[in-house]
């Protein structure tokens, strides 16, 4: 599976003491650019829901609380590590290091 694109928040140009449709101009595709790659990365998630345990990305790059379902949990108890490699479908967690069932 593809991983999820991470980018940063763009820096924006100071604006200028008067109207400059030049600047309005740069500021709108500035913004257009980056609300492209913020609905590029949603869909990517919305996509990508369903995952293997094996294919989770890192728990430590998508940071505590986030969220996923795996499709392939061994016997899951809720706060545990996932585990993969069974049938059972669960949501799962990021405590910021480990994907935990709940």
């Amino acid at each position: 599976m593809a991983q999820i694109q991470v980018f940063a928040s763009p820096s924006l140009p100071l604006s200028p003491k008067e109207f400059d449709q030049k600047y309005h101009d740069q500021l709108n595709n500035i913004l257009r650019l980056y609300f492209n790659q913020i609905q590029s990365t949603l869909n990517q998630l919305v996509a990508n829901t369903n995952f293997l345990v094996a294919d989770l990305p890192s728990a430590a790059d998508f940071g505590s609380g986030a969220r996923a379902f795996v499709s392939d949990a061994t016997t899951p108890t809720f706060g545990n590590v996932v585990v993969g490699g069974g049938a059972v479908k669960t949501p799962v967690y990021s405590d910021g290091t480990d994907w935990r069932v709940g």
